[in-house]
């Protein structure tokens, strides 16, 4: 099984610092959500994976084999993304048969079921299409060519409700179908809490968490109550935000407890990954949030 290793990447353009000492792992066979806030560097890095931009220091490997200006190693990985790379003037299935010969196949079966779903008219040309739709058949080209890394950068924009949830579906049922490692970088954090196994947050060109979903939602911890009863069994702790009304207030710690004795004036409650990467990304210490920390 293959694994995807971004080695001391780092990047600038110009005097700005976009990527800083970038090392991720991505193993085989998992649903990584790539979170970010606008300018945070996702998209510097997912195109430095792919090779369609490269890195000033570092390395992108697969299989400890050098990604860049390798053909074989390129051809084990599709980017979805915002980015138009397509002639205008192509039709749709003229694109499709394009993309098999380059990638050496494509699942025709799945694709004409998403073409039926999203109904999608592939004799349309490409540059016709609007955002909702150029989303779309990018998303049928992602999940049918036979590749081993799956990355979508920003992949529902432009789609309604329905058809993010058609995406979703179908992006599940087709990971179960054929097993790959799949990367998905978006700001609708709430809609793929569910569908990610890991989590990656990057901000300002630095990762701040790198872990299981499972592991870091066992490390929320909401402590609401009396402000003064909140604060003091919170001091010491790892809080990374917090939301006062009146008297009462709540202190969001993100790490152990320390098997703290909890007053009876103040209840513990679990809060989301939304929550969580808000806080993480406004300036508060991150404690423990990479593999192998505690």
């Amino acid at each position: 099984m293959s694994v995807l290793e971004v080695k001391h990447i780092s990047k600038s353009f110009g005097t700005s610092n976009v990527l800083s000492d970038i090392n991720l792992t991505f193993e085989a066979n998992k649903i990584y959500g790539l979170l970010g806030r606008n300018s945070a560097g996702k998209s510097t890095l997912l195109n430095i994976i792919t090779n369609r931009i490269f890195a000033d220091s570092g390395e992108v490997t697969i299989d400890s084999e050098n990604v860049a200006e390798n053909d074989s190693k390129l051809g084990q990985m599709f980017l979805m993304s915002e980015v138009n790379t397509y002639p205008a003037g192509s039709t749709l299935s003229f694109i499709i048969k394009q993309t098999e010969q380059l990638y050496g196949g494509f699942n025709h079966q799945l694709a004409n079921r998403l073409v039926n779903e999203f109904e999608l008219d592939l004799s349309q040309k490409f540059g016709k299409l609007s955002t909702g739709y150029n989303s779309i058949f990018k998303l049928v080209l992602a999940l049918c060519v036979p590749v081993k890394f799956v990355i979508f950068d920003e992949p529902v924009l432009g789609l309604d409700a329905n058809h993010r949830e058609i995406f979703y579906t179908e992006l599940l049922q087709s990971y179960s179908d054929t097993p790959r490692t799949i990367i998905l970088s978006t700001h609708l954090i709430e809609e793929i809490t569910q569908i990610i196994s890991d989590v990656i947050v990057i901000d300002h060109g630095n990762i701040l968490l790198d872990q299981t979903v499972e592991d870091v939602l066992s490390k929320t911890h909401a402590v609401a109550g009396p402000s003064s009863d909140v604060n003091q069994y919170t001091n010491g702790l790892n809080v990374i935000g917090s939301e006062t009304m009146g008297n009462l207030k709540t202190n969001y710690v993100f790490g152990d407890l320390d098997d703290r004795i909890l007053p009876d004036t103040v209840q513990l409650s679990k809060f989301d990954l939304q929550k969580l990467f808000i806080f993480l990304t406004t300036g508060a210490p991150v404690k423990g949030g990479n593999k192998g920390e505690n």
